[in-house]
């Protein structure tokens, strides 16, 4: 089995593939304090979880943004299943050009995205991937990354607003019944949801105007609150980052 591991800013999600066929997922906390020690315990505790030996892990791709965590992660990964994990960063063959002005600054988590969306619908795309901050990234019909767009990722926006609002409690961020709402909660809600709907339909709207036409597929752990609210957003993919490292991976083969 491929073990792929895409390591975000907040969470860290690990899927086990046999071939193309996603086996095996869990999302834990990314915790930069965690010892490669501790690593190692988590990988063989979610490999009991799964009713997996380790002799199961051939292979290991990693994506990660967090550099504190790519060493620490790489250890443990050497010494659970006793082989070099792949590190998607320069020198890895992606398959498809990045047109950044400094292609080493686009992370690695973006490239997969990219990789996974233009693989599934071979056209013009962009991925809308809502994590720590929410990415927008951009392919065009020839399969070449362009670039794309950083925005505050929707917990983020909200909890500055929490945190700098001192009459504004912290509440649950879920879809209110209506716009406009007739408590606090409700409109905090309304302004947080409604919002950042507002923003991914503008920003996809601009990116249009620059691209052309182009499929619009969402990923990341809020990405199915947003979504059927949004008139852009074609399709929720919450796997698709570790699709993108699977392809990535089987891309780098000797």
């Amino acid at each position: 089995m491929l073990l792929a591991l895409d390591v975000g800013n907040t969470n860290t999600v690990l899927g086990l593939y046999d071939g193309a066929a996603l086996q095996h997922s869990f999302r834990v906390e990314s915790s930069k304090g965690r010892t490669a020690d501790e690593h190692l315990v988590l990988l063989l505790t979610l490999l009991d979880v799964a009713e997996l030996a380790r002799s199961a892990v051939h292979a290991t791709i990693i994506a990660s943004v967090v550099p504190s965590l790519t060493e620490t992660i790489s250890i443990a990964v050497r010494r659970a299943f006793g082989h070099e994990p792949v590190i998607v960063g320069p020198g890895v063959r992606t398959g498809m050009p990045i047109l950044y002005e400094n292609p080493r600054e686009v992370g690695a988590d973006r490239i997969a995205n990219a990789v996974a969306a233009f693989e599934r619908v071979k056209a013009a795309v962009v991925v809308v991937d809502f994590g720590t901050g929410t990415n927008f990234d951009c392919v065009n019909g020839k399969g070449e990354f362009v670039g794309g767009v950083i925005a505050p990722g929707l917990n983020i926006s909200a909890e500055a607003l929490f945190s700098r609002a001192a009459r504004l409690a912290r509440i649950p961020i879920q879809k209110p019944t209506k716009v406009i709402g007739r408590n606090t909660t409700h409109s905090v809600q309304s302004g947080i949801v409604f919002g950042y709907v507002g923003l991914v339909d503008g920003l996809v709207d601009r990116i249009r105007t620059e691209l052309g036409p182009v499929r619009v597929l969402a990923t990341g752990g809020l990405a199915s609150l947003i979504a059927p609210e949004s008139r852009t957003i074609e399709e929720v993919l919450p796997d698709l980052t570790l699709d993108g490292l699977r392809i990535l991976y089987e891309r780098n083969l000797e």
